[in-house]
């Protein structure tokens, strides 16, 4: 009798499986890099709308106005592409102290936010306890309010006559202030001063929130090890402290600095014709004078020396340990 090989209960063989029931293991490879493939996609796919973003709003009018810098013409006649690279030359020579003094305005500004600020963070980060969330609602409160109404109401704060200048003046701190040029006699009004109060004012919560983010991460027992090995609070803070709040100090002077040097609001309402920076000069040839070419190598120039700053700071700041 001839035997007779039993019939298989089971379908056909699925696709990618090999005679026998058992896996192919080239289609397994072939799916697996596929899978790989999609998931190594998925980064750039998140990344497309951001992408378009930067590339409609800020690519496309950089090159724009770096079109823009090298015309030529007028308004009546039309401006046209001209190659015209004298404009930066012609911006620097007629402009150049009002970058000087954007670049000192800002500087004195973001040294002001740091001294005020970083004991405001400490006191925040590590002392403050429960009133902690209600604290840091009181450093972001002024954004709720315009950037023009803050400042306007600084005019009222350094009036003629008010209270803080007569104060400053009984103190004769306002006669300190005019040997020093930043005041003239007994108002504080329309001098540097004034500025600087409005640009430190404005942007200190830039300096606090970064600060307070950075020493609020600080492990707090590195500061329990460095009293247990008989370290003085000040020594604390300069060896342990500080260092590990670096990256906090680079990011708030960063995001203080830059904003701060294009500005133009604070030297506006508070300073006079002598005060003005380089926003201000941008903002006239742009809507008084129509001279946009000018405008817009005044605004590459600005860009390009923050730029040059900020690469020199960041180096020797050390930012491999900013995060």
């Amino acid at each position: 009798m001839t035997a007779v090989a039993p019939l298989s209960s089971s379908g056909p063989a699925p696709s990618g499986a090999a005679p026998g029931g058992e896996q192919d293991p080239d289609a397994a490879v072939t799916d697996s890099g596929g899978g790989r493939a999609r998931r190594g996609l998925t980064p750039y796919w998140l990344l497309l709308p951001a992408g378009l973003w930067l590339a409609v709003f800020f690519v496309a009018p950089l090159f724009y106005q770096a079109s823009t810098s090298v015309q030529s013409g007028s308004l009546e006649e039309g401006f046209r592409v001209t190659w015209q690279f004298s404009n930066y030359t012609d911006a620097l020579g007629t402009y150049g102290t009002h970058f000087v003094r954007s670049f000192g305005y800002a500087a004195v500004a973001t040294a002001l936010c740091l001294l005020i600020g970083y004991p405001l963070a400490y006191m925040i980060a590590v002392r403050a306890g429960r009133w902690r969330n209600l604290l840091l609602v009181l450093v972001i409160a002024p954004f709720f309010t315009s950037f023009l109404i803050r400042t306007l109401a600084w005019k009222t704060i350094l009036s003629d006559g008010g209270p803080v200048v007569s104060v400053l003046s009984s103190l004769h701190i306002l006669d300190v202030t005019s040997w020093l040029g930043l005041t003239g006699g007994e108002r504080v009004l329309a001098t540097p001063l004034a500025v600087v109060c409005g640009l430190t004012y404005n942007f200190l919560p830039f300096m606090i929130l970064p600060l307070y983010s950075s020493l609020e991460r600080i492990d707090t027992s590195l500061l329990e090890a460095a009293r247990d090995l008989y370290a003085k609070p000040a020594t604390t803070f300069r060896k342990v402290t500080f260092p590990l709040s670096l990256p906090g100090v680079v990011a708030g002077t960063l995001l203080t600095f830059i904003p701060a040097s294009g500005d133009y609001i604070n030297a506006q309402l508070l300073g006079s014709p002598n005060e003005q920076m380089v926003g201000n000069a941008i903002q006239k040839q742009f809507l008084n004078v129509l001279d946009y070419p000018t405008a817009a190598a005044m605004s590459f120039i600005l860009m390009a020396l923050i730029l040059i700053m900020v690469s020199v700071y960041m180096r020797k700041a050390g930012t491999e340990e900013l995060v």
